[in-house]
């Protein structure tokens, strides 16, 4: 990316644009003829955080730890099991429907897949005018006329309009997708690993497209991804995911710099050095394999993967605490005077 990496701080106002409190998304597993429920996929176990207005939130895990449900339940695409959602001031967590479609314009999601997102019968133009039918916000030409800004802002020619989902390429068909975030002029977007399935070459082009967007337009993402490197290109804030709960929250800098939890630790630790040959990094290879959602260990989920595992860890969820100002932890290690950084007294273990 050819761009500074550095993102600046956002100022923070009193009132968050999103408040997220103990999140839960649990999935019935049915079995048998009466389709009785016999156990559940805790995707989503108590994920609490928030996201300023103009601030970038990146959300990261390995494939699976529930990243991608905790952006659908914020849009009620699916109804959360338990907690509290609010967007701009008021609790939506029980609003559906009707109720439900006035935050909806102030809310959008840029989805993964930029081939399987987009209706291949419907034009690039309708697409991109769908979401101002369905509100009834404007119609006629100057429809047509929004939608083609809407291209033009996104480096698309309004020329294109015209043409199907399968007569562009990747990078174009997931800037039609942001186009159509756009239409309603929302305060939240959504991105869901909106880079993952392009090119390199046309990740940063992307990428800076929705940096370029949020200084703009003042708008807040939720940017869910894997890939460390992107993360930290574009956020303000990173939290680390691991089966379902948030491990770890701090600004990127912090983090990058000095990563309290052990997972945090692993996975920074796998990010590719610019300069290998300048710089030494030692690799953690994590043991074992990511337990089952059915049935998550007990006590600490990151605890049969870590080699600080304590008898407490086993038993006992830990809370989420502020062990520095604006770094929130969930480990216990940190209950127990262990330091950063962990690498060295990892070396230093019998």
């Amino acid at each position: 990316m050819s761009r500074k990496t550095e993102r600046e701080g956002v100022t923070t106002p009193t009132a968050p644009l999103l408040e997220v409190e103990d999140l839960r998304m649990y999935f019935p597993i049915r079995k048998g003829l009466l389709s009785r429920t016999v156990a559940y996929v805790h995707a989503v176990d108590g994920v609490s955080f928030r996201i300023q207005r103009g601030e970038t939130l990146g959300l990261v895990g390995e494939s699976g730890g529930g990243k991608s449900t905790v952006g659908k339940a914020i849009l009620k695409l699916i109804e959360p099991t338990s907690g509290i959602i609010k967007f701009g001031g008021e609790d939506i967590t029980g609003l559906n429907g009707a109720a439900m479609r006035p935050h909806r314009r102030g809310m959008q999601i840029i989805f993964q897949d930029p081939y399987s997102s987009l209706h291949p019968r419907m034009s690039a133009g309708t697409i991109v005018s769908e979401p101002l039918t369905i509100h009834g916000i404007v119609a006629g030409s100057e429809k047509e006329d929004r939608v083609a800004a809407l291209f033009e802002r996104v480096g698309l020619h309004p020329d294109a309009m015209n043409k199907y989902p399968h007569q562009f390429s990747g990078g174009q068909r997931q800037r039609i997708g942001i186009a159509r975030a756009l239409s309603l002029n929302p305060s939240l977007i959504i991105c869901d690993e909106p880079v993952s399935a392009l090119d390199v070459s046309i990740q940063a082009q992307v990428i800076n497209l929705l940096i370029d967007l949020q200084r703009d337009l003042g708008l807040s993402y939720l940017f869910i991804a894997h890939d460390l490197a992107i993360v930290q290109h574009i956020s303000h804030r990173i939290a680390v995911m691991y089966l379902g709960r948030i491990v770890e929250l701090a600004d990127k800098r912090t983090l990058f710099e000095r990563p309290l939890h052990p997972y945090s630790e692993a996975l920074l630790s796998a990010v590719p050095l610019p300069h290998p040959k300048a710089e030494r990094r030692k690799r953690i290879i994590l043991s074992g394999d990511v337990p089952s959602p059915i049935n998550p260990p007990t006590g600490c989920h990151f605890h049969t993967r870590c080699s600080y595992a304590m008898g407490r860890c086993r038993v006992e969820a830990p809370l989420m605490d502020e062990v520095e100002p604006n770094h929130w932890v969930s480990c216990h290690l940190h209950k127990h005077g262990v330091r950063w950084p962990l690498s060295k007294q990892r070396d230093a273990d019998p």
